[in-house]
Formats: structure tokens, C-alpha cells, sequence
């Protein structure tokens, strides 16, 4: 049971209620997810189980498209239509340019960032005054799809750590009224196989996506089988020198190993004395 389940997540419930639901269905194996959702918020969640919850960064670190309906002329203290909402009228300008590109934001005060080992929310919520700190990200498209009265559709994508919540407060007096993610990377929520929380054990195991499967992504390189037992055990192996060439002459690039028993491990690409090797960083045969 090592593998990636995508969940196409309901509103009212958190990221955490649907990793616990698929960990109680297959007997508690090891859960986890890449990337958290708003409980108000809809759409692909990636669910990772068994020794896939290794490869959390990797996925976490991929791009995210999301669908949005904005309010406008209205703003909330959370961003959502869970904050206390306050009508102003005034209504963003229809001429303005879309922030595309590197942007810089700043979090909003109800979010999961932590201030001196605190998650923000939590002090926002004793109503604490919370000013987290700028930080950059990239936001590859940010389209209207269409704009009537006070509300407003945008599609964007961005890199990972970007508050969509952030992007449409910044636009003016306006807030999330319904986000729903659909797509993370490689992985469409149209392909989602978990849509409740209570999920029959055979849905889940026919859903699993392997994680040779879920690292498509990335290069990858089929060792033989003495290579295979060095990587399984941590020790560095020879990267094919197409492999360098390929990847421009840059260092530290991820690449999974397989054997003909499937993943070994994921590695980065090295400069060593005598040419480029492949060293192990996540393991998956221990």
C-alpha cells in the first residue's frame, strides 16, 4: 500500500478529515497529503499512503491551478466567507492589470505560516494582532474568466506557497467566496478517484497511483541490479552522462531510480571525483 490517492475534496471539511478517512479505511497504514486545503475550499488533495508520505516535498513543491468566484466590493477578515464579512461597495477596478510573474505577498493573518513557532491563525484567533512576513512567489496565469456585478471567476496558477486568498484580497475590496483547486502538477482533479469521506477499501486500492507513477515528473533512470542495491542502501551511484547533459550542468536535480522491482529511490544529481553520480536522498526499500 505505497502509492498516491487523489481526493477530490468536498467543502465544510479540513485536508486532515479526509487523510484520516483514507488511513481508517485502510487500517491505519501511514498517511499524510501535499498540500493543504481550506475547509471552505474544494478539489484535488493529494493523499499520500505508505512509504509515498516520503516523497511529501516533492509534491508539495509543484505548481497548483485554482478556480475562484470572488466577491467584490466586500472584504473578510480571513479572506473567506468563513470571516466577518463587511460590505463596502467599492468595487475593484475592471481595468486593472492582473498581477502575473514574480509577486510578492504577504500571508494573511489566518493561515497555517508559523511566527516564532506559532501558527498565525491560531494567534489571530485570541485576537492577537498577527503581521506575518513578505514573502515571493510566482504566479504563471492569472485570467478573469468573467465579471458581473459584484462577482468575479479567475483561473490562476501559481508556484507552491502562494495565498490565493492573498491574490484577490490584493485586487481591492474583495474576498474568496469559493476556491476549488484543479490541478497540482501533473494531476487533475477529473481523475480523482476519493469524492467522500467514506470510501470503501477496493476503491481506494484500485485508485492508488504507484510512486513510479507519481513521479513521472521527474527524469528517471532503471539501474541494474548491483546499482539497485548500492542506491537501496543509501550509497551513491554512476549518472548516465546524457543524464548531466540533459538536465543543462546543474547539480542537485531530483531523479528517481527503478529497478524491475519498481521505485528504489529518489536521488540528486552530484558531482563527484570521476564524474556525476545519483545519491540517494529518499529511500523506499527500508
Amino acid at each position: 500500500m505505497d502509492g498516491v490517492i487523489l481526493a477530490d475534496k468536498p467543502a465544510g471539511v479540513s485536508s486532515h478529515d479526509v487523510v484520516a478517512a483514507v488511513r481508517r479505511t485502510l487500517d491505519g497504514v501511514r498517511t499524510g497529503h501535499a498540500g493543504t486545503l481550506d475547509p471552505f475550499a474544494t478539489g484535488l488533495l493529494l493523499v499520500l499512503v505508505g512509504r509515498a508520505t516520503r516523497i511529501q516535498r516533492l509534491l508539495m513543491a509543484l505548481p497548483k491551478t485554482y478556480e475562484v468566484l470572488a466577491r467584490l466590493g466586500a472584504v473578510s477578515t480571513t479572506g473567506d466567507p468563513e470571516g466577518q464579512i463587511t460590505i463596502t461597495g467599492k468595487l475593484p477596478d475592471p481595468a486593472a492589470v492582473l498581477p502575473e510573474g514574480l509577486v510578492r505577498q504577504r500571508p494573511p493573518a489566518y493561515s497555517a505560516v508559523k511566527i516564532d513557532g506559532e501558527r498565525a491563525y491560531r494567534r489571530a484567533r485570541r485576537g492577537e494582532e498577527v503581521r506575518t512576513r513578505e514573502r515571493e512567489v510566482h504566479v504563471e496565469r492569472f485570467e478573469c474568466l468573467w465579471r458581473e456585478d459584484d462577482r468575479a471567476a479567475y483561473r490562476i496558477t501559481c508556484s507552491a506557497g502562494t495565498y490565493v486568498r492573498a491574490l484577490i484580497a490584493d485586487l481591492g475590496d474583495a474576498y474568496c467566496e469559493r476556491l476549488r483547486r484543479t490541478r497540482i502538477g501533473p494531476f487533475a482533479v477529473q481523475e480523482a478517484s476519493l469524492e467522500d469521506l467514506r470510501p470503501a477499501p477496493q476503491q481506494l486500492i484500485d485508485g492508488l497511483i504507484g510512486v513510479p507513477e507519481a513521479l513521472e515528473f521527474l527524469p528517471q533512470v532503471r539501474l541494474e541490479s548491483e546499482d539497485a542495491r548500492r542506491a537501496a542502501h543509501g550509497r551513491p551511484v554512476p549518472a548516465p552522462p546524457a543524464l548531466h547533459a540533459s538536465a543543462g550542468g546543474a547539480a542537485a536535480v531530483s531523479v528517481l531510480v527503478t529497478d524491475d522491482r519498481g521505485a528504489v529511490a529518489v536521488t540528486e544529481l552530484a558531482a563527484a571525483e570521476g564524474g556525476w553520480v545519483l545519491r540517494p536522498v529518499i529511500g523506499f526499500r527500508a
